[in-house]
């Protein structure tokens, strides 16, 4: 990157939710993005913006994606990147995420990025420590990075174009971080969303988000710019919410058929991993409609793009 970049100020010392961001720091987040993007597409896809920078991964929560996703970024930033899981931790042994933080924080890091199932406790580290947070997914309240990836891949897809378009979230939306973080992030920049779930999978509230909720699929794919899908999340439901997998997936699954209903060049998001056959059809996922491996690839840009903002920013 060049001396030009420094001259925005990123006012953030961490991220930990797409609520902070105006619609300006999110399309400078994304511009960045597309540069990096351009990097990652070279024959040597590494810079030495970061030297000298530590990045600590802190997962206390499984991951492939978002975990392999931050390391890679992290390593073509030429950072120094350091894993730790809730089995490698002292958490294990019962230590406190406070004391943990704190004795990570003594190893001098730049930049923690953290994924725990408790939604806040990206929020509650990010006022603990002095060094910047990025949250990788807390409980069911957050998933900026995703919500950023799912924008940038959408804005490349629209020629930047965000103003008009409609975009359907399909599936578990009320176990959904994703889901959360996506529908404030889009509908700031613009967009039309709209939910279909069964009512059981649909969050308390959910009146109250700027969006149009369908129960039927048919009606709500109609005339779509994207449908995404999400992963039904069975851990985490309670018993009941789903008495019949098969009923759901009758109902729910989006397939070729219904993506007919949607516009012309309509294209499939799902943020992984897959429940093929159950919320997304094979023939749907491996279509050239599917953007998941361009999602895939978008992550390890925006990723770049966030640890860059928060380890080079000046108070």
């Amino acid at each position: 990157m060049n001396a030009d970049d420094n001259r925005y100020f990123w006012p953030h010392k961490d991220l930990l939710d797409v609520t902070q961001l105006s619609p300006e720091e999110t399309l400078h987040l994304l511009d960045l993005a597309e540069r990096f993007q351009d990097i990652n597409r070279r024959p040597v896809k590494k810079v030495p913006t970061l030297k000298g920078k530590t990045v600590v991964l802190f997962f206390a929560e499984n991951s492939t994606r978002t975990r392999t996703s931050f390391d890679v970024a992290a390593k073509r930033l030429s950072a120094d990147t350091y894993a730790l899981g809730k089995s490698d931790s002292s958490i294990s042994k019962g230590e406190t995420l406070k004391d943990t933080a704190l004795t990570l924080q003594a190893m001098g890091p730049d930049v923690i990025v953290v994924r725990h199932s408790n939604s806040g406790a990206a929020g509650y580290l990010a006022d603990l420590l002095n060094c910047s947070v990025v949250n990788g997914g807390d409980g069911w309240h957050a998933h900026p990075t995703q919500a950023l990836l799912d924008c940038f891949t959408l804005r490349q897809t629209w020629e930047g174009n965000f103003s008009g378009r409609t975009l359907l979230i399909l599936g578990d939306i009320a176990h959904s971080r994703v889901a959360r973080s996506n529908v404030h992030l889009l509908s700031m920049l613009g967009v039309s969303v709209r939910l279909c779930a069964p009512r059981t999978l649909l969050p308390a509230g959910v009146d109250a988000w700027p969006v149009e909720v369908y129960a039927d699929l048919k009606q709500a794919v109609r005339d779509v710019d994207a449908v995404m899908c999400l992963r039904l999340q069975l851990e985490r439901q309670q018993a009941g919410l789903l008495p019949d997998l098969a009923e759901y997936s009758r109902r729910f699954c989006l397939d070729a058929g219904h993506l007919a209903l949607a516009k012309t060049r309509a294209k499939v998001l799902h943020p992984g991993p897959l429940n093929r056959g159950l919320e997304i059809s094979d023939a749907i996922a491996d279509a050239p409609a599917s953007l998941i491996l361009e999602q895939v690839s978008a992550g390890v840009a925006t990723r770049m793009a966030v640890l860059y903002l928060l380890a080079t920013r000046r108070d």
